[in-house]
């Protein structure tokens, strides 16, 4: 076959292909649309060849298994001896001497929690170890309507509240501390602690950057490692640094994608005692475009004049705040937690926060509980007045009166937080663990003369994490906690009463 016949074969074999093709239904539409596409946009017409290609060579490969075993297989005598030498990784510390003294030692109480407790050893001693600032504990209207609840709702409501778990009484403690605040809404959680550590991952993702006090508390610390965001830490309270840390923020992001920004603190901080500085830390968020998250678990309940925190303390709209957390724990002696902001942050929350998607609704009687308190906050101001004439009492008794410890609590705070002093540490050269030592030894020295007080703790460090990854330590503190169930009197004797087994374990320890 010469070079003509074979040029004639193959154009009769397209003209018979195309006759062929031209018989299949819909091939008048396809050739049409090629042509057109070919002359409109001729490169398209090539990726969409080259993915027809791909897509039928995709379907031609070869077929391999998954199942294939690349790996070496060991004898039944191999796997039983690297199965005894396997040692699993502790999930926690194992608990050191003084921790196991400390445990040993430690006071129990019998029946109810009051300014007077019962230990049960048989002695009667003074609480100031307890959150019963307003002397809640024991109130007997509480009690009633404590029961009342239990009686028409039951214990709890075995549900989560997007299923079946929101009562009446859970809309209404929404509605009263939204009314309390002055917020838009609110949403009630079933647990203080969860609470903040969910609203943070509900909101900050992966990507987004917050910026946190170094002396946060652990909740907070939990909420940030959970949202997987970027942290950066200020300075505790320092708002120069705070400023700083904000504009080396804004000028790193200037040519990056727009991303979540967030700026985390407390009311009142947990870990050191003192208080916010919100007026300096608002002006700073409008400044440099930030949302504000603010905790008030312990300033909730306890500032301003109402107890409604420290935007109330300090003269600040609760609109400068994006989301306002709290806890009906503690100041109210109720239980769970609130987040209170717009309709819109609210909202988001009933379908993205963990704590409050995926966990039992808040039981009925403490909801009440909440609500009540808030009541009797609202009309009753001498509640507030009593605590902080006995928090007064108690400054006077300690701080200025003690050449060993000072209290780092803001003067308004009824949980008082007593360090030793820097000149103290650094001439004795005490390290963290020798503070531990010595404060515990006063708490049991305080204890033997009649008054129940305590440490300031923290969670423990991971197994292996080192100070330098946590950022900030907790200086160890004594902690004493204010009651109005107390008089004047029995104030100032338990002042004196600490005061003297500070002394006495110090200067025993010369």
């Amino acid at each position: 076959m010469d070079l003509q016949d074979a040029h004639g074969w193959l154009i009769d074999l397209l003209n018979e292909i195309s006759v062929q093709f031209q018989k299949v239904p819909g091939s008048a539409i396809f050739l049409r649309y090629v042509k057109s596409s070919y002359q409109n946009d001729p490169v398209r017409s090539a990726v969409e060849l080259f993915l027809f290609l791909f897509a039928v060579r995709y379907l031609l490969a070869p077929k391999y298994s998954t199942s294939k075993k690349s790996y070496v297989k060991l004898t039944d005598e191999e796997i039983d001896e690297l199965v005894d030498e396997w040692v699993p990784e502790p999930l926690v510390a194992p608990q050191t001497a003084f921790e196991e003294a400390e445990n040993e030692k430690r006071p129990v109480i019998v029946g109810p929690t009051g300014p007077k407790s019962k230990l049960a050893n048989g002695r009667v001693v003074t609480n100031v170890a307890s959150y019963n600032f307003y002397n809640l504990a024991g109130n007997e209207t509480l009690k009633e309507k404590a029961i009342q609840t239990l009686r028409t709702y039951g214990v709890g409501p075995c549900g989560p509240p997007g299923f079946y778990g929101t009562q009446d009484v859970h809309q209404k403690t929404e509605a009263d501390i939204s009314a309390h605040l002055g917020t838009t809404a609110c949403i009630v959680y079933a647990q203080a602690f969860s609470t903040i550590s969910s609203v943070i991952p509900a909101f900050s993702k992966r990507g987004d950057i917050i910026v946190a006090d170094k002396a946060v508390n652990f909740a907070i610390r939990k909420g940030m490692q959970i949202s997987r965001s970027s942290i950066r830490w200020y300075e505790h309270n320092d708002m120069v640094d705070l400023q700083n840390v904000l504009a080396s923020v804004v000028k790193e992001q200037a040519k990056k994608p727009l991303t979540r920004r967030f700026i985390i603190t407390e009311g009142l901080f947990e870990n050191v005692g003192d208080m916010v500085d919100l007026v300096k830390v608002v002006e700073l968020r409008h400044r440099y475009k930030f949302r504000l998250i603010l905790d008030e678990t312990w300033s909730f309940g306890v500032l301003g004049r109402t107890g409604a925190g420290v935007t109330e303390h300090q003269g600040v709209s609760v609109k400068e705040v994006d989301m306002l957390v709290g806890s009906l724990a503690g100041p109210l002696c109720a239980g769970g937690g609130f987040c209170a902001g717009s309709s819109e942050i609210v909202e988001h929350q009933r379908l993205s926060a963990s704590a409050y998607t995926f966990s039992a609704a808040l039981p009925a009687m403490l909801a009440t509980t909440a609500s009540e308190v808030l009541a009797m906050l609202e009309t009753n101001g001498e509640m507030l007045t009593l605590v902080r004439e006995n928090i007064k009492t108690m400054w006077a008794q300690l701080d200025p009166r003690s050449e060993w410890v000072h209290c780092t609590s803001a003067t308004e705070n009824p949980i008082m937080i007593l360090v030793l002093k820097a000149e103290v540490v650094a001439s004795r050269k005490l390290s963290i663990s020798d503070q531990e030592q010595l404060l515990q030894e006063m708490v049991d020295e305080a204890l033997g003369n009649g008054v129940m007080m305590t440490r300031l703790k923290s969670m423990p460090r991971g197994i292996h994490v080192t100070a330098k990854e946590v950022g900030w330590e907790l200086q160890p503190g004594l902690k004493v906690c204010l009651t109005l169930g107390l008089t004047r009197k029995e104030v100032e004797r338990t002042g004196t009463v600490i005061r003297h087994a500070i002394t006495k374990v110090m200067k025993a320890k010369r």
